[in-house]
């Protein structure tokens, strides 16, 4: 019987190095990746404002930070990590980061003001506009909140929610989706690594056990 348990002990080292193994490579990989978003974002070289004590800013006030946040918070329900809003690390290299740069950047979009010029008069659903320069607010509408064939609505949503807007709020959306998939990947990381010490240990205890007893 000991020595059914010894075999049995000594198989179970297998899977636990090959769990070290997998564990080692994932986090090669998830290094490789955090290397890669920290090379990429060092180019771009976008960063948060903070003042000097430390909080953060928009445009020079704590309001408009505070403003931003709340949109991330509460309208998109974004879990927030306050450790990842380092004024020391202004740099835009986190999810947080990332998703608070796209909240500034819509938030902006949402509460600007666009200048619409008609070259003639324009009757709409019963109401005439005339022609000449039309300030339009965007008033908290995304791009299908706006009516398209409003002669207003549809000239002011192409200028407030243009291709740069939407390809920022896209290119900032792949930093937070790679941040955390590397988060994720490290995860998995630490479970392999946990399941392989767990199997290398069983299998050291059974074996001395097992010897100490012959």
């Amino acid at each position: 019987m000991k020595n059914r348990f010894a075999r049995l002990a000594y198989l179970s080292l297998l899977p636990g190095v090959l769990f070290l193994v997998a564990s080692a490579v994932t986090y090669s990989r998830v290094q490789e990746g955090y290397d890669s978003l920290q090379a990429f974002s060092e180019a771009q070289n976008v960063t948060l404002n903070y003042n000097e004590a430390g909080q953060l800013i928009d445009r020079g006030s704590t309001e408009g930070a505070d403003a931003i946040l709340a949109l991330l918070t509460e309208d998109w329900n974004y879990p927030v990590v306050d450790s990842d809003l380092d004024p020391n690390s202004p740099l835009v290299n986190t999810g947080t980061e990332y998703m608070y740069q796209m909240a500034t950047i819509v938030s902006h979009t949402l509460h600007g003001t666009q200048t619409v010029i008609l070259e003639q008069d324009v009757e709409y659903k019963g109401e005439l506009f005339t022609a000449g320069e039309h300030k339009v607010e965007v008033d908290g509408k995304y791009w299908t909140d706006f009516d398209r064939r409003h002669p207003l609505e549809g000239p002011a949503r192409d200028l407030a929610w243009s291709g740069t807007v939407h390809g920022l709020v896209g290119e900032l959306g792949v930093g937070t989706v790679t941040h955390s998939t590397l988060q994720l990947g490290l995860g998995l990381a630490a479970v392999f690594g946990a399941l392989g010490l767990t199997f290398l240990l069983t299998g050291a205890g059974v074996i001395w056990v097992t010897k100490a007893d012959s």
